[in-house]
């Protein structure tokens, strides 16, 4: 089934669905070592594993970011 979807729906379904999936798992993994062993190598590539991934992630999944105050698109009072 996986051969029959666009090149494109494919990327979409890895970036908004499986991405955010994967790094919340390597964070609450890194979370879990450093509560019971400290920080340590493993825990911090974790958390940079995390960090890389919810950067890339979009969909439902992924982490709201907020506005760029520098947009041209500007969500307050209606244009004239």
């Amino acid at each position: 089934m996986w051969a029959f979807l666009s090149a494109r729906f494919r990327m979409w379904l890895i970036l908004a669905v499986v991405a955010p999936l994967v790094s919340w798992l390597l964070g609450r993994i890194g979370d879990l070592i450093e509560a019971r062993r400290g920080p340590n190598a493993l825990s911090r590539v974790l958390q940079t594993g995390r960090r890389w991934l919810s950067h890339r992630s979009r969909g439902p999944l992924a982490p709201r970011r907020k506005a760029d105050p520098t947009s041209v698109e500007d969500g307050g009072a209606p244009a004239r």
